[in-house]
């Protein structure tokens, strides 16, 4: 899972589509007669939805016009371009770049449960134990300068990615693959040193660029970390025609992709052009959206949607505000404490900083939700006392697990339940400070036996603004004698800082996700992941049973199991107190420029009309939208 990211997800237990095979080059006989039919689809649970064949996926328009100009504005803390290669560590990447240009395997809808469809790979071929995974690239499928695409390219790239130059987060990602094999030029097998669903789908998603990337006139490849301003070799529908000043870049649709017309992709990617244009800050950014610099946005910020998203373009409909509701499994947005600062390692120290939270005069706009859970809004989330397959993989570690795991569900302090209610949580919190041995001074600073002061540091990037929410958390913490400074820095800083594992507080919002994918929350809690810079763990958490929950969650063979052992998961990292909790959204908050056509997606696949299909897979507006104005700019 990269920082850049934070926000997907994927996988679980078995079962492929037992579609008729067809025939198979010669070469395909070097896998194993057992291996199953060629497929393709592959789904985590039940069968695919779509047969082999199949149209379009009805959440697209296989007749949406393709033309005119999208306009964006970076989607992230990213405020500048620096580098071309999006897979490496340092420096910021386009927006988009992996969105627009970058093909993979194979795709995932976005109307089921995890299931994948065939991209540059027609067809795959997996063994009933789950130990391999064999791709047959599409004849047709070719990069932008019109090369196909062939198994030594896909070979090329997983070496490249799986190898020590490219982000550690992808390293881990491939990490379980044993061994990759050409069989011939259309076909690649993938054996895996741990069976299981959750690197198929990893492997589904590898991102696949030519081997003339980065390649030199004698024949050898430039070091991977220092291929950095050659635009990538790619498969994708778009390519770069302009770039300015690392502020602005501009992708063109490419009048001869090679997949415009397969099913995955009929009705997609309707755009002529897209720009993105990068701004320092959100209220730039803001003012430019409402003078039609860009044309859509997603509002994370209550009070920028309450407050800035309204006024005469909206009242006249020039702009529309839209909050789409999510179907989804929404990660934890949390303040994640980094467990490696002696400051954090006690759990009443962690409980205590939890009670001085006081979300609920944070939403005073009433848009969002106390996030309880890792997988809120899905059926992942601890329910009720513990089920006989949690308590099996909770009860050899009751000795080292808060007692509370073997209970209910974890439910965040609340302090509007009466007017005593944040006074009750202060004292709690000031009564658990003491047994931990923390007291105030003469000054009013709470000191530990060596006479620390009790401070801790939020890290931030620069042009986000921190002020309305922190602020009131900020007193109730003064009120028991701890400072809370707040430290912003650029965003390229930020990351390496993040990287580094050198913070002691930052925000993360962890994947949205339909199934939660073993592989993320390995790279969030496993202990493993702890010691690896550049992983996802940044808290720090080094637990044996969060560990055991996490396999549990890749051996599951049922929805029942995993279902399990993701509660079992949720129940051991909320009554650990890793983090703070702090909220998520039941919607997709956005305000559009009134020019675009967007599929109908009714009540068969939600309970509201003329939703559109939400997903964590897919940037849906961006793939199914298109401009309903041919005289649009």
């Amino acid at each position: 899972m990269r920082l850049a990211a934070l926000l997907l997800a994927l996988v679980a237990g078995p079962v492929f589509a037992a579609t008729p095979p067809v025939a198979a080059p010669a070469a395909t006989a070097s896998a194993p007669a057992s291996a199953g039919p060629w497929i393709h689809a592959y789904a985590a649970f039940g069968e695919p939805k779509y047969l082999r064949g199949f149209d379009h996926f009805e959440y697209a328009n296989p007749t949406a016009p393709k033309r005119g100009t999208l306009y964006l504005a970076n989607p992230d803390r990213r405020t500048a371009i620096d580098k071309m290669n999006p897979f490496t560590i340092r420096g910021s990447a386009p927006a988009g770049l992996e969105i627009f240009m970058t093909e993979q395997l194979a795709t995932f809808s976005a109307d089921e449960p995890l299931t994948m469809y065939g991209l540059l790979a027609e067809e795959m071929l997996v063994p009933s134990d789950k130990s391999a995974i064999t791709f047959r690239l599409n004849p047709k499928a070719a990069f932008s300068n019109g090369d196909p695409v062939t198994a030594d390219d896909v070979k090329f790239s997983f070496d490249t990615l799986s190898g020590k130059y490219a982000s550690p987060g992808l390293q881990s990602d491939l990490a379980n693959v044993k061994r990759a094999s050409v069989l011939d030029p259309r076909t690649i097998r993938f054996e895996f040193t741990s069976p299981g669903n959750d690197t198929i789908f990893k492997l589904g998603r590898l991102y696949v660029f030519s081997h003339k990337w980065g390649l030199k006139p004698d024949g050898t490849h430039t070091r991977f970390d220092e291929v950095v301003n050659e635009i990538p070799l790619m498969s994708g529908p778009y390519t770069i025609v302009s770039q300015d000043s690392g502020r602005r870049i501009e992708f063109k649709r490419n009048p001869a992709y090679w997949a415009k017309d397969l099913g995955v992709r009929r009705g997609m990617f309707n755009f002529d052009r897209v720009v993105y244009r990068y701004y320092k800050d959100e209220t730039v950014s803001t003012e430019a959206f409402k003078a039609g610099e860009y044309d859509l946005v997603k509002v994370y910020a209550a009070r920028i949607w309450a407050r800035q998203h309204r006024g005469p373009k909206w009242d006249d409909g020039r702009i529309v505000k839209a909050p789409f509701e999510i179907r989804n499994g929404r990660g934890l947005q949390a303040y994640e404490l980094n467990l490696r600062r002696p400051l954090f390692q006690d759990i009443r120290v962690r409980e205590a900083i939890t009670l001085t939270f006081d979300f609920e005069t944070q939403n005073r706009y009433h848009r969002l939700l106390r996030a309880n859970s890792v997988f809120n809004n899905s059926e992942f989330a601890a329910q009720g006392l513990p089920s006989p397959g949690e308590l099996k993989l909770l009860e050899p570690y009751r000795a080292e697990l808060p007692k509370e795991v073997f209970g209910p569900p974890y439910l965040a302090p609340r302090n509007d339940t009466d007017q005593s209610a944040l006074r009750r949580n202060l004292l709690k919190a000031r009564s658990l400070l003491e047994a931990a041995g923390w007291k105030l001074d003469a000054d009013g600073k709470l000191r530990n036996e060596k006479g620390e002061p009790f401070i801790f540091e939020y890290l931030s990037p620069t042009g986000q603004d921190n002020d309305q929410r922190m602020n009131p958390w900020r007193r109730n913490l003064e009120k028991l004698g701890i400072q809370l400074p707040d430290r912003k820095v650029d965003f390229a800083l930020f990351e390496r800082r993040l990287t580094e594992f050198d913070f002691d507080m930052v925000t993360i919002v962890e994947p949205a996700f339909t199934l939660p994918q073993v592989a993320d929350y390995a790279d969030l809690y496993g202990s493993k992941a702890a010691e690896e810079k550049g992983s996802s763990n940044y808290r720090g958490v080094k637990s044996a049973a969060a560990d055991h929950a996490i396999e549990a969650m890749g051996r599951a063979s049922t929805a029942e199991e995993f279902r399990d052992a993701c509660r079992a998961l949720d129940r051991i990292v909320m009554w650990s107190y890793w983090q703070v909790p702090e909220l998520y959204s039941p919607y997709e908050d956005m305000s559009y420029w009134n020019k675009f056509g967007m599929p109908e997606v009714r009540a068969k696949y939600f309970d509201i009309d003329q939703s559109p299909l939400l997903t964590p897979l897919m940037p849906w507006p961006l793939a199914t939208w298109w401009l309903k104005d041919p005289a649009a700019r």
